[in-house]
């Protein structure tokens, strides 16, 4: 498989929030002249509220109005200088009351993502290390992720995983002076908890250990004064622990707001913070209204306005406790998480209930895992329980009906959550459908498998009998793989859909970027498999191409397509796959819309390249169609060259020219950290020189024609695609030879004289290709993975 293309994670997350956008559930517009909080108007429509993070409803309490509207009136809409020089007269007021809400010093910030920018670069020195869970805020990733700038090693745990933590606590204490770990009190999806009291074991256990905790989503509605869920459960707040709350979301207001009890580390913070230094202060009318909600927080009112919220929860709680609607963590936070599995499904199910009249946040990639989509529903003091009960009655009504039209099933939903397990409803639309599911190329008919997949690259049946041959009874794991086939039948028994899998351990950085495999390769030299997986792929590591076959024609396309979902679902499953893959697809394929709808995200490709030899008599007459340009770097940097190297085609090769293959094939394969993967299996060699559809073009010099510099590998699809599939090459000799040109024409050269129809010339290089005449077509797969925690790790090492 050929070098990947490095993702850009904005353009992954832009073609997936880019299709909520376009099915009406994401980038909305409030409408109204008025908004109280109980109703939003959404699309001409007035819907009952249920996505607000302002969850004691303190933004609409009139004491909060008045005194934002009396600031604007005394100092304007804003207070235009640096609160390093001077701070709005109003500020010291504020300062005052949420220090004595937190009973400990206080920085006031323009919002968290600023304060933590200012925040961890000044509280984490260079000696330090920072372990985050993989789940917490991306906020705080990022503003962790500018101290590797300062070599401060930053790690990752799954979420909330504290043996985990542990092992990773023990791995650096003896390296690092201080190891912060950096979470989420209250977890904005899900609405689940960081396990705090164990996390004090721990910092009574390690000394090293401090804890950074952004408690945005726990503040007002919880605790003393409504300091948060974090300090509720410390109590007083401990030197070793940085804690932070939000002056807006419940607060009612704007800002955050960093509580730290070390005196020296609070004074270094204040005085010089980044951000917290040289960006604006917040605004009169956001700092009035944060004193007066500080002044609620500070009186026994504020325990009547939790009381309030929680019994509402616990309404909405015992509601849900009574349907089958999969709620992903039950606890006492006002969030609450219902599951739908695929896109297509959360989308269906957003709109039916804003057709009922209720507004609820759709959950998506990145703040979960594509397949892991969903809604957010939050509850306020905004929702009387009338609609309460009716949403929960909306939901158990709409929720089967957006399965059914999504092709999908509650017991699929379960099985994405790993939740307990419930039956799986069979389509019905689906049952002209047969079928066929193998575990070797042999068990299915060979005429039929390269009629419909196996006329290009390396998979038509012999290739694939040749590939399950060599990679099996390996000694090592990642050299042996499962091998599955699915065809798929109509009534009449013709196939509508073909394709082959396999199961294998991928290197979970295979398409990382560089400086992230070279970091995860100094670890493998003491653990090989740290950061591996098992993948279920379409196709292989070994294979390119168009690996599914499908009858774009055919009324039940769609029903065959959903049957190999519910295939590879199942063979997830029961084989415990971390990820799955699907490839090779052009840039240009209609099925982009139903694979995201799947819960797959679409990743770039190289371009793939094929020269069509249908009417080509000769290397020479394929060379004059060239561009003059093209035919001028041909004679000076191949042509001009030949005449010193030695050609050979080889049908099978020695034990010595044997050791060579490899040996180049091996510089090529460390030479391409960009394309991460395992070494093949030491007898593939072997097998190729033994196999009749394999060869080998050899290049060497000709005053030393016994050492190889080159050598393309080539295999002979049923006389009619030639397939270079891989290549080896001597990187000393690679400038001065033009090696890798040279291997092209060679190949070319080679297929034009066998008489083959078409050559397979792989990804990669499309730039070289193209010179020699190559048609470049854009690729792309599709990846799904059981959780973010490996894309989120490797973010942060790169």
């Amino acid at each position: 498989m050929a070098k990947i293309k490095h993702n850009n994670f904005l353009d992954t997350v832009n073609e997936v929030f880019t299709d909520a956008k376009q099915e009406g559930v994401l980038h909305l517009y409030a409408e109204g002249n008025q908004f109280s909080g109980r109703k939003i108007g959404i699309k001409d429509r007035t819907l009952f509220h249920f996505g607000t993070t302002g969850y004691l409803g303190l933004e609409q309490d009139s004491r909060l109005k008045t005194a934002a509207i009396e600031a604007i009136q005394n100092y304007g809409t804003q207070f235009p200088l640096s609160k390093s020089y001077i701070s709005n007269p109003l500020y010291r007021q504020l300062e005052d009351k949420v220090t004595q809400m937190f009973e400990t010093p206080i920085i006031i910030t323009k919002n968290s993502t600023l304060g933590h920018l200012g925040v961890i670069p000044s509280a984490v020195k260079d000696q330090d290390a920072i372990i985050l869970d993989h789940q917490v805020h991306w906020s705080v990733q990022s503003a962790a992720k500018v101290l590797k700038n300062r070599s401060v090693p930053i790690d990752m745990i799954r979420h909330n995983n504290l043996n985990m933590l542990e092992d990773k606590i023990k791995s650096l204490s003896d390296k690092r002076k201080k190891i912060w770990y950096m979470a989420d009190g209250i977890y904005s999806m899900y609405g689940d908890y960081a396990p705090i009291q164990d996390l004090k074991a721990l910092c009574l256990k390690y000394p090293q250990l401090h804890l950074y905790i952004d408690d945005v989503h726990g503040m007002s509605w919880i605790g003393k004064n409504g300091t948060g869920y974090a300090l509720s459960e410390l109590g007083e707040l401990p030197e070793n622990v940085l804690v932070f709350g939000t002056l807006s979301k419940t607060f009612g207001a704007s800002g955050a707001v960093l509580a730290c009890s070390n005196k020296k580390m609070y004074h270094e913070i204040k005085t010089f913070g980044g951000p917290l230094t040289f960006s604006a202060q917040l605004e009169p009318a956001s700092v009035a209204a944060a004193t007066a909600s500080a002044e609620i927080h500070l009186s026994p009112e504020i325990y009547e306005l939790q009381n309030d919220l929680k019994e509402r929860a616990q309404y909405f709680n015992g509601l849900l406790e009574q349907t089958d609607l999969p709620l992903i963590d039950k606890n006492n936070s006002p969030v609450f998480y219902i599951g739908t599995g695929m896109p297509k499904t959360g989308y269906n199910f957003v709109n039916r209930l804003m057709k009922e009249g209720y507004y609820v946040n759709l959950g998506i990639f990145p703040a979960v895992p594509v397949k892991n989509t969903g809604v957010r529903i939050t509850i306020s003091r905004h929702n009387e329980k009338q609609e309460i009960k009716g949403l929960v009655e909306a939901m158990t009504y709409h929720l089967p009906k957006a399965l059914e039209e999504t092709h999908t099933n509650l017991g699929r939903v379960y099985q994405a959550f790993k939740l307990k397990a419930k039956s799986i409803e069979k389509d019905k639309t689906e049952d002209s459908l047969k079928v066929q599911l193998e575990d070797s190329i042999l068990k299915i008919d060979k005429k039929l498998w390269n009629k419909y997949v196996g006329k290009h690259g390396a998979f038509d049946w012999e290739g694939l009998k040749f590939l399950e041959e060599t990679f099996s009874d390996n000694p090592l794991e990642e050299h042996n793989w499962n091998f599955y086939y699915v065809v798929i039948y109509d009534e009449d028994n013709n196939p509508v859909l073909v394709t082959f899998l396999t199961l294998g351990l991928w290197k979970d950085d295979m398409l990382a970027s560089v400086n992230a495999s070279k970091s995860i390769e100094q670890e493998r030299q003491k653990n090989p498999y740290y950061l591996t997986s098992k993948v279920l792929s379409m196709g292989s590591l070994f294979t390119e191409g168009e690996h599914l076959y499908i009858d774009k024609i055919h009324p039940l396309k769609k029903q065959a397509l959903n049957r190999l979902m519910k295939s590879l679902e199942g063979l997830e499953h029961s084989l415990e796959v971390k990820m799955v893959v699907l490839r090779d697809f052009s840039e240009r394929e209609s099925l982009n819309p139903y694979f995201q709808g799947q819960g797959f995200i679409r990743i770039k490709m190289p371009a793939s390249c094929t020269i069509d030899l249908i009417g080509t008599a000769s290397i020479e007459s394929h060379v004059s169609g060239l561009s003059s340009r093209n035919r001028r770097h041909l004679r000076k940097e191949i042509l001009a060259k030949e005449s010193l190297l030695n050609i050979e085609v080889l049908n099978s090769c020695n034990e010595e020219q044997l050791q060579q293959v490899q040996e180049l094939y091996n510089q090529v394969h460390k030479n391409n950290l960009g394309l991460n993967t395992f070494t093949f299996p030491e007898k593939l060699f072997k097998n190729m020189s033994n196999h009749p559809n394999w060869e080998f073009i050899a290049v060497s010099l000709k005053d030393n024609p016994e050492k190889m510099i080159g050598v393309m590998l080539c295999y002979n699809n049923c006389n009619y695609s030639y397939v270079p599939a891989f290549i080896g090459m001597d990187y000393e000799c690679l400038k001065e030879f033009h090696t890798y040109r040279q291997l092209l024409y060679q190949t070319i050269k080679r297929a034009i004289n066998m008489k083959y129809r078409h050559i397979d010339l792989g990804m990669t290089a499309s730039f070289e290709k193209r010179k020699l005449g190559a048609v470049v077509e854009e690729k792309c797969a599709y990846i799904q993975t059981s959780d973010n925690y490996t894309l989120e790790l490797i973010g942060v090492m790169e």
